[in-house]
């Protein structure tokens, strides 16, 4: 459409230049053939159809011309039709440019928008109003309205729903003391299954395979709470909830083992793995990196495979949530650059060559 006017205008010129050499006998007996064409026309065809670029190039020849004469041509349109096409477009152009520039009220300034946005962050329990009022003891005169306007475009909710503490707010907030906990199961060569129970520390993501068992009872269970409890003493963790779903397999003992140290038991909703998210995602790479890759024998087999799978984790596996760093592992200083000419990386297997991790060498 917007390369139709060009054609358009420039085919009308070039027919323009045509008319030149022709004398007026020859024009006269052309203008008279084209008028029996359109009358023809006009009687086959209602009521034509007419894009912007045709309507602008056919007022465009007849602006100059006078009203009584242009009354008489035969077009395929009225005359008064072309003379309103020009009266819209002197009134398009007339609104355009009294329209201002920026229409409606002067946006808020950048600063106050921020002081806003800071002041509900800082004091959740806050409403509109009352962070309003907040400005004009400041100083900043500015409208209830305008507040309330700056918090909805930010997507900040009203004061009574801020106030509600959400599931991911809490993770976030007591990460360091957050330790989940899931069964897993897994096949052995015999057909036998197998179930693990593990857990991870939300704040270092590291993880502690704590038992494999053919029969998850509630004393073997029981037992390895005991067996948790006295190792989260002895690294000094801080652990004051313990996720877990609510599977059947967790005996009322275990939350009392945990209760005794101070541990309380925060059960998931009913089938919302989501909200054990971070010990659901460890399984998925736990099978994804080990047990689709390797054949389980039996009870002993697993148990070895997932303690080297478990050391691989803790001290080598980077993760996102540190930065790349591993769990027992911080991030090394940063390699100088005249050393990196020269990389000796070595490669160290573990199970055979399932797992691999790189390190310098000596």
């Amino acid at each position: 459409m917007l390369l139709r006017l060009p054609y358009l205008a420039l085919s009308t010129a070039l027919s323009f230049l045509r008319l030149f050499p022709m004398g007026d006998r020859a024009k006269d007996l052309e203008i008279l053939a084209l008028r029996h064409q359109l009358a023809v026309l006009q009687r086959q065809v209602d009521k034509p159809q007419l894009t912007w670029p045709d309507r602008a190039l056919l007022a465009a020849p007849l602006h100059r011309l006078p009203r009584v004469q242009l009354r008489k041509l035969h077009l395929i349109v009225s005359p008064d039709t072309v003379l309103r096409w020009h009266r819209d477009l002197l009134r398009r152009r007339h609104a355009k440019a009294s329209r201002p520039k920026h229409p409606g009220r002067p946006r808020t300034v950048r600063s106050i928008r921020a002081l806003v946005l800071r002041l509900v962050q800082e004091n959740p329990e806050w409403g509109y109003r009352r962070v309003h009022g907040e400005l004009a003891a400041l100083g900043i005169k500015v409208a209830a309205s305008t507040v309330w306007s700056i918090l909805k475009e930010h997507g900040i909710p009203p004061a009574p729903d801020r106030e509600h503490t959400t599931w991911a707010a809490f993770l976030r907030s007591q990460a360091n003391a957050i330790l989940a906990a899931d069964f897993f199961e897994t096949k052995t060569l015999t057909g036998a299954t197998l179930t693990v129970l593990a857990v991870i520390e939300h704040a270092t993501r590291r993880v502690r395979i704590l038992g494999v068992t053919a029969h998850p009872t509630a004393t073997w269970v029981t037992q390895l709470a005991r067996n948790l409890v006295v190792d989260i003493q002895d690294t000094g963790a801080k652990i004051k909830y313990l996720i877990r779903d609510r599977d059947v397999r967790y005996p009322a003992g275990l939350d009392t083992v945990l209760a005794d140290e101070g541990i309380e038991t925060v059960q998931t909703g009913v089938r919302m793995p989501r909200m054990n998210a971070i010990m659901e995602r460890w399984i998925r790479s736990c099978r994804t990196e080990l047990l689709d890759r390797t054949l389980i024998w039996d009870q002993t087999h697993l148990l070895h495979a997932l303690r080297e799978y478990e050391a691989f984790h803790n001290e080598h596996r980077p993760h996102r949530a540190l930065a790349g760093a591993a769990p027992l592992h911080p991030l090394p200083e940063p390699i100088e650059s005249d050393r990196l000419v020269h990389l000796n990386v070595r490669r160290r297997d573990r199970l055979g060559g399932i797992l691999h991790e790189y390190q310098h060498a000596a």
